[in-house]
């Protein structure tokens, strides 16, 4: 788009101004085109400011999640090569999927400023207010089994986590298999979905949706946002642009053979490691203390009886 390519040029010109007559040469479009242009910029909250015989300034971005703005400065291998951004959506992960299935490459993200049908695990409704949250899926196609998806969920986590905590210096830790928590409240969701076959994976749609700037009393009973936690706005353009780039670091070191890595600093800021919890799975409830996180993701969870179950899905609720 001409629009994206004005901005990416004004963006490079730090804070100086760039002529219509450049912008003009530049497109090979007429000036009077390059101010309609400008105007559209304008329209979806960029603040440019024109002054004669100087040209154009960009003053300000709007704060939205636009592609462009994700991709600025983004430098990343695989992840938000290429970025689908909406005002509006049903869900995320339903518009990814499609893509996926139509052919779409590993990498492409998938953001909404506000989603109509926004659901976690289990078919919950995820609560997304416009302009306040993230929420955003992304299409992987990993060479695994789909006994080994867990792991994808873990990496996710993993990369969110440490991203919260750079950006806004929050306690972030993860609550098996797909919650970020911060002083005991949840922040943040992750639903990962297959499409494969029994020995092969086709693709992976890892949605993400995070409460930044909400306000508490907009969300369900025991969570919480950033904002909320912190005590002032966070700034949700560099948030994400960090969970991009850390989900890029894990993925290439998922594909790389060395899960290890990805476990050893996943179980740093595990919330359920050593603990007492109870795990429902399909209305089946088990009792025991989290010992261990395999490499494939799975809890390795001590019964009452002495014995090891190895977990790989479920809800949990940590008792003490």
């Amino acid at each position: 788009m001409v629009e994206d390519k004005i901005l990416e040029l004004l963006k490079r010109r730090d804070s100086g101004h760039v002529s219509g007559e450049e912008l003009s040469e530049v497109f090979n479009v007429s000036r009077t085109s390059i101010w309609k242009h400008i105007e559209k910029l304008r329209s979806e909250g960029y603040d440019i400011a024109a002054a004669p015989h100087l040209g154009y300034r960009l003053v300000s971005i709007p704060d939205r999640l636009t592609g462009i703005e994700l991709k600025w400065g983004l430098d990343t291998k695989i992840i938000g090569k290429k970025i689908y951004s909406y005002k509006e959506a049903s869900s995320t992960n339903d518009i990814a999927y499609g893509m996926a299935v139509s052919g779409e490459r590993e990498g492409a993200v998938v953001v909404a400023e506000y989603q109509t049908s926004g659901r976690g695990r289990l078919g919950r409704k995820w609560v997304s207010p416009g302009g306040k949250g993230a929420y955003f899926s992304i299409i992987l196609r990993p060479d695994i089994l789909p006994r080994e998806i867990s792991a994808i969920t873990l990496l996710v986590s993993l990369a969110v986590a440490k991203a919260v905590r750079g950006i806004t210096g929050l306690p972030a830790f993860i609550k098996w298999p797909n919650d970020i928590l911060i002083n005991g409240k949840k922040v943040c969701g992750i639903l990962t979905e297959l499409n494969g076959e029994t020995d092969k994976v086709n693709f992976i749609i890892t949605g993400i949706g995070i409460n930044i700037n909400t306000k508490v009393e907009l969300l369900p009973e025991g969570a919480s946002s950033l904002a909320a936690e912190k005590g002032v706005a966070v700034d949700r353009l560099e948030l994400v642009k960090a969970i991009l780039r850390n989900i890029d670091k894990y993925y290439k070191i998922f594909n790389g053979g060395d899960t290890a890595a990805i476990i050893k600093e996943y179980k740093k800021l595990s919330a359920v490691l050593d603990r007492q919890v109870q795990i429902n799975y399909h209305n089946k409830l088990m009792s025991g203390h989290v010992v261990d996180v395999d490499k494939e993701g799975a809890l390795i969870l001590r019964l009452d009886s002495g014995f090891n179950e190895r977990i790989l899905a479920g809800d949990v609720t940590m008792l003490r």
